[in-house]
């Protein structure tokens, strides 16, 4: 019982860098879940769970990206606050367009609030992808959207009939480039069930050719402008 004890509190849960890399060396070799779990000393549960959360593919290392601000930078911009100097101060000295500081202070707790390590350990979370899609966080807007699609409709007529529904209220507008996102990127949560009963198209000419149509009457119909960017949340 001793042994059991001291072997548990000798444990050491989660799994470092190089233990990472190891397993997907080993998970690329076509190792099972179980050899690797006993090759790194961990539970085969654990090995499926951290595999589960990856999807099963190796992701690159995150950077930050090369404008936006740096630790150092936040550091600058907190010391300037304490100092009681301007912003338009504390961009020149950081060579940054006034706004980007300004936007930074407002989105931190302002000047009074504003500290350098919360605000970039928040700015790194926020910018971690891919984010959870607006339908897998609203449940009961997920039940309606799913109730559509099993009736048929397109992405198109439920945004369409969301903007009748509520014509004065945005928040509760959604914009079919978002329903498809959900459908065919993120399918691993919100709309599952919607996906499973609805029809999957046909792989034709014919079929491409109805939803162009369908979606420039949806346009004409319902004011939705086309985004040209990336498939996106409105």
């Amino acid at each position: 019982m001793q042994q059991q004890e001291s072997s548990a509190a000798g444990r050491r849960w989660g799994l470092s860098v190089a233990e990472k890399a190891d397993l997907w060396a080993r998970w690329k070799a076509g190792e099972s879940m179980s050899d690797i779990g006993r090759a790194l000393g961990k539970p085969p549960g654990s090995i499926f769970t951290f595999l589960a959360v990856q999807g099963g593919i190796v992701r690159p290392p995150r950077r930050r990206a090369a404008r936006a601000l740096t630790s150092v930078e936040r550091e600058q911009i907190s010391r300037g606050l304490v100092a009681g100097r301007g912003i338009r101060d504390i961009a020149r000295e950081l060579q940054r367009p006034a706004s980007t500081i300004s936007r930074e202070i407002a989105r931190h707790g302002g000047r009074i609030c504003y500290r350098a390590v919360d605000a970039d350990g928040r700015a790194w979370r926020r910018a971690e992808r891919p984010k959870p899609c607006r339908l897998a966080q609203e449940a009961t807007f997920c039940a309606r959207v799913t109730a559509k699609l099993q009736l048929d409709w397109s992405p198109e007529q439920i945004a369409g009939w969301r903007r009748r529904e509520y014509p004065g209220d945005a928040r509760m507008h959604i914009c079919h480039e978002t329903i498809y996102r959900t459908l065919y990127v993120q399918a691993r949560g919100a709309l599952q069930e919607g996906i499973a009963r609805a029809p999957a198209p046909a792989p034709s000419a014919a079929a491409e050719s109805a939803l162009l149509e369908s979606r420039s009457a949806a346009r004409a119909d319902h004011r939705c402008r086309p985004d040209r960017r990336l498939p996106g949340e409105c």
